[in-house]
């Protein structure tokens, strides 16, 4: 079955390596379009403080601890990634703050040999205390995620979060450096589509990367994105209507967001159109989900299992293997255009 037809991988569990074609370790992993995949989104874990629509069911069921991968399997998962050729990790979640020995994690990854930045998703509700040990543990920047200025919106939309908390979050993240600060927010109609001219407004005033994500049809949340999707187009529209023009930026070859700026404005502004303008053919990420398995295409089901194959004794070297094998089975991209759904995870057991 070829790469550009599959469906579906059946998630692998460890096998010998004459199982596996053997792949040459000298240089980068490439896919079998020739993509360099050198960015891995890391889940650490499913839990999250926030209960946000857009992003999980109301009856949640998270996993058990002993499914999740303990420090060491992570530790080799990066080792053996970082010797395929990735060379940036995010940290992610659920709510990656929520990990516990967060600091000393991201240590350990900032001394894995090959990987070059760390970066963290995180909702910024514990940013206030950690931001400062997390950047003198090797964190280099932060996304963090805030839907709306409105305390109350926001407070619906997360399903109980503080914005006030939030905003001493990013505060504290930019007095430890930890920049360039990006931002981002899930529009979805009717909820908080009304406040993007305000939230665009924010990089008037600050050096700030304001992302606008259109929401996707995970598992759990299908039938919100479904009647609340908004395209890219369609905000810009908006913020064109309000301020003028925007200046385009540009498109960065690995980066998901289309660039823009307000005429004058000090920050930026990016729009991410997973479901309706995507990025797959610049596409250089795969995800590391909290139980384990890499997941090979965001709006896909392909997983490869790491967990099991690492609980069955297999060898850094053996996971290296294993993992560009993976990167070598990479679909082209999502099937939403064919209406193929995902179904097997939702966006918090991802990390977005």
């Amino acid at each position: 079955m070829s790469n550009d037809t599959m469906a579906s991988v059946m998630p692998l569990t460890f096998v010998e390596p004459q199982q596996i074609p053997h792949y040459h370790t000298d240089t980068p992993a490439r896919d079998s379009f020739g993509r360099r995949i050198d960015y891995l989104r890391v889940s650490l874990t499913d839990r999250c403080n926030m209960r946000c629509v857009y992003c999980m069911p109301v009856n949640m069921q998270f996993m058990p601890r002993p499914e999740l991968l303990n420090n060491d399997e992570l530790l080799l998962v990066i080792r053996a990634a970082a010797a395929a050729g990735f060379r940036k990790i995010r940290l992610t979640g659920g709510e990656p703050t929520l990990r516990r020995d967060l600091v000393e994690l991201v240590r350990a990854i900032k001394a894995t040999p090959g990987i070059e930045h760390i970066a963290m998703t995180t909702n910024a509700l514990r940013l206030r205390t950690l931001a400062q040990p997390l950047k003198g543990a090797g964190l280099d920047r932060v996304n963090i995620s805030i839907d709306s200025l409105d305390p109350q919106k926001f407070r619906q939309m997360s399903r109980g979060g503080s914005l006030e908390e939030v905003w001493a979050g990013i505060e504290a993240a930019v007095a430890a450096g930890l920049e360039p600060i990006k931002l981002n927010a899930v529009v979805v109609r009717g909820m908080n589509d009304e406040e993007v001219v305000q939230l665009a407004a924010l990089t008037l005033q600050h050096k700030w990367e304001f992302r606008f994500i259109e929401v996707m049809p995970l598992t759990g949340v299908a039938g919100l994105a479904n009647e609340g999707v908004i395209s890219s187009a369609e905000l810009i529209a908006r913020i064109e209507a309000a301020f003028g023009p925007l200046e385009s930026l540009g498109h960065a070859s690995s980066d998901p967001a289309r660039r823009y700026r307000i005429p004058g404005a000090p920050g930026k502004l990016g729009f991410i159109s997973s479901v309706t303008d995507p990025f797959c053919a610049t596409c250089n990420r795969m995800r590391l989900t909290a139980d384990g398995r890499l997941h090979l295409c965001l709006l896909r089901d392909d997983e490869v299992d790491l967990r099991a194959a690492i609980r069955n004794g297999a060898t850094q070297e053996q996971v290296e293997q294993i993992i560009r094998h993976a990167v070598q089975i990479k679909p082209w991209g999502h099937g939403l255009p064919d209406g193929i759904l995902p179904t097997l995870r939702g966006m918090s057991q991802l990390g977005g």
